[in-house]
């Protein structure tokens, strides 16, 4: 057994979110363990660049509401103790809505080569509105 004490929090990179983010990491695997995760905490109106994960991701809702948005449209309002799965290479977002906090816990499992994440660019301000209207507040 291993006891991990809580880790810092930190800001979570301009490049790859819109907003004020936060992360705490949970898990940083090592060989041969490839999951990891992490507690990302986003203020209102804060949210992922758009991005894929080559092995899928798995999102758990631990507070607040918030959105998760697909390439061809799709939008989903997702509240605490849901759970969102992205499977491998769909380009996705996810982040509060304009109005909530929203707290999930992310998890992906990497190859050899690391997480397998894609970073890819902002949602627009534009698209974020309009996918808070048509998900609801």
């Amino acid at each position: 057994m291993e006891h991990i004490t809580a880790t810092p929090t930190a800001k979570a990179p301009a490049e790859r979110f819109s907003g004020d983010v936060y992360l705490n990491m949970i898990e940083t695997p090592t060989e041969p363990a490839r999951l990891a995760s992490a507690l990302v905490r986003f203020t209102p109106g804060a949210r992922t660049n758009w991005h894929s994960h080559a092995n899928g991701q798995t999102l758990y809702i631990t507070d607040g509401i918030g959105l998760v948005g697909t390439r061809d449209g799709n939008v989903v309002r997702v509240c605490a103790g849901q759970t969102v799965k992205c499977p491998p290479g769909e380009e996705h977002w996810h982040g509060a809505t304009d109005t909530t906090l929203m707290a999930h816990i992310a998890m992906v499992v990497g190859d050899a080569d690391g997480d397998g994440t894609t970073w890819l660019e902002p949602v627009t301000d534009e698209h974020y509105s309009a996918s808070c209207t048509s998900a609801g507040r």
